[in-house]
């Protein structure tokens, strides 16, 4: 680490938020900031990834592109997403960064955050610039399949809390609550099962297979017997069970 503290480019004065080599590099040796380093990423996403808003503002105020792209597809916004940088993110959009870019995948900001478990990272956006909580990515995945198949269970609260359609099927027929059987998460499946209906349990992706039968074929016993307990329990009648009525908006805390 200290051998990289030592580069001297814009591009490590920028990791490490470090004001005084960026304007020596910039001002008294007419180094750009605008452009990629030998992996293909900018200064500017260097300084959003670690949280560095100085530096990112400097780098704006002296050529950088807001919305530059990378060879995948992302913006500093998307790097920003990561972490969970919330500060940064904010000075971004402040000076024009499209929240809704989307890479060579189609991941946008809140797909980004959705796979890291950015929670409050998530609510800003959607609350303060309107991203989109629900929207698609390439293969039909929304930030609550990310959320889902990572289990990640606070995000998939809010994202529900914030109407994400709970049923959607990506270009698999995968719902949310599939990922969440094909990685074995027992929490992720519980938020998602309390948040739904008896059919979210009957749905087939296009190998024909529910959500609890996939938790079997992975051999996750556990949420297998889960899931075709909680299907039990609808059939029965009890759509009064206190375990299914809470809805996820209560346990949002």
């Amino acid at each position: 680490a200290e051998e990289e503290a030592l580069k001297d480019d814009v591009y490590t004065a920028a990791a490490y938020g470090d004001l005084e080599k960026l304007q020596r590099l910039v001002e008294a040796e007419g180094r750009p900031v605008g452009g990629t380093d030998a992996s293909g990423y900018y200064a500017l996403q260097w300084a959003v990834l670690n949280n560095r808003v100085a530096a990112a503002q400097y780098i704006l105020e002296h050529g950088g592109d807001v919305n530059a792209v990378d060879h995948t597809g992302q913006t500093a916004l998307h790097w920003s997403s990561v972490r969970g940088h919330i500060q940064v993110a904010e000075l971004l959009l402040k000076e024009g960064a499209k929240v809704d870019a989307a890479d060579l995948y189609g991941y946008q900001a809140t797909h980004v955050a959705a796979q890291y478990g950015q929670t409050a990272f998530i609510y800003h956006i959607v609350a303060k610039w309107n991203a989109d909580p629900d929207v698609p990515d390439n293969d039909g995945r929304s930030p609550l399949h990310w959320a889902a198949y990572k289990g990640f269970a606070d995000s998939i609260r809010l994202l529900l809390y914030l109407d994400a359609h709970r049923a959607r099927q990506d270009k698999e027929g995968c719902t949310p609550l599939h990922w969440a059987a094909i990685r074995g998460n027992l929490e992720a499946c519980t938020v998602l099962v309390q948040a739904g209906k008896k059919d979210d349990l009957m749905v087939k992706d296009k190998t024909g297979l529910t959500p609890a039968q996939l938790a079997a074929d992975k051999n996750h016993r556990q949420v297998a017997f889960f899931l075709d307990n909680a299907r039990r329990v609808h059939d029965s009648g009890c759509n009064g069970n206190p375990t299914f009525a809470k809805l996820s908006k209560d346990n949002i805390t």
